[in-house]
């Protein structure tokens, strides 16, 4: 009877690894989404990221120049950046040269591992590189491939850029390319330490990364909603006719659109730094705010407590810096 059982076992294991290499082996077909003469972008699904929805749950875009095409975010998993790569080759024979990352939050570059070996330049803000080699980051692999798997696996590998952007004191870096003009805004220190924005001149779109979200609840965490509340305000400066934000529809509208994200940043700092400075333990505080608000938009669910806690203790350490 045992020795049956084990056979039982290896078969289920062998099963199980063959129904993930024919996951793995599906196809992925992304389409793009046109919104100027020159840009598109890939929307993904509202929620968190899930083997149900094969980490397509945030957003990426890229713009084709006479001399190539350069790609904003790579999206959640290897996969996902190969069907980015197939998608841009049935717009424009033009090659990939160039692939900046707004962050990095695994949502938003795990692909590059399929830009990398068409012989992409990786750019992303210097501050990532320190994110990039955290323990935290490590630790969001492992889960991955587990949550995720088998989209993200053993093969999975974490890319570094070519190019670490140093901005000093200047809060814009422009480039050129096939006649295209290009301003890479530093937005560091809002939503994570590395934060960057694409603006696009000739066709006045705005790539935001995760500084903009739509149609759903923000993953603030442990973020400088402070900040990041400064950032939102910045982002209206270069006068976009549309924004791409890293998380849902388009905006035709950005100052309409960005109050969402806007009113819950401030709606976490508000009850959170009452609670802080009553002495109201956490856990009490959150239990007696009213959510109703909010709670009807995706990822509330997964994302509000969180939130409200890294706000909690951005609030205590804020109030720990006043006079």
């Amino acid at each position: 009877m045992q020795r049956y059982t084990k056979v039982y076992g290896f078969l289920f294991i062998a099963l199980t690894l063959l129904c993930a290499r024919a996951a793995v082996a599906e196809e992925i077909t992304l389409r793009p989404i046109k919104i100027s003469p020159h840009v598109y972008y890939f929307q993904g699904t509202a929620g968190m990221a899930s083997a149900a929805n094969k980490g397509f749950m945030s957003n990426a875009g890229f713009v084709v120049t006479k001399d190539g095409v350069v790609v904003f975010d790579a999206l959640a998993t290897p996969a996902l950046g190969e069907a980015m790569l197939k998608a841009i080759k049935r717009i424009t024979p033009q090659p990939v040269k160039r692939v900046i990352i707004s962050h990095y939050h695994a949502d938003h570059f795990y692909g590059l591992q399929a830009f990398k070996a068409q012989g992409a330049e990786v750019w992303a803000h210097e501050n990532a590189r320190a994110t990039l080699n955290s323990d935290l980051t490590q630790e969001r692999l492992k889960q991955r491939r587990t949550d995720l798997a088998p989209w993200v696996n053993e093969n999975t590998r974490l890319i570094p850029a070519d190019r670490w952007l140093s901005f000093k004191d200047a809060k814009a870096l422009q480039f050129e390319m096939g006649g295209m003009h290009f301003r890479i805004i530093d937005s560091s220190g809002a939503h994570s330490p590395e934060d960057i924005m694409l603006y696009v001149d000739e066709d006045k779109v705005l790539f935001a990364g995760d500084l903009f979200f739509t149609g759903r609840i923000p993953f603030v965490g442990e973020a400088n909603s402070k900040v990041w509340l400064q950032a939102l305000d910045r982002m209206l400066e270069v006068k976009p006719a549309m924004v791409v934000p890293g998380h849902g529809k388009m905006s035709h509208a950005p100052m309409k659109d960005m109050q969402l994200t806007r009113d819950y940043l401030i709606f976490l700092r508000q009850k959170m730094g009452d609670a802080v400075a009553d002495l109201v333990p956490f856990d009490e505080a959150y239990g007696k705010v009213d959510w109703s608000g909010f709670e009807k938009y995706p990822a509330f669910d997964q994302a509000n407590r969180l939130n409200a806690y890294g706000t909690y203790i951005l609030m205590e350490k804020e109030s720990l810096d006043k006079p």
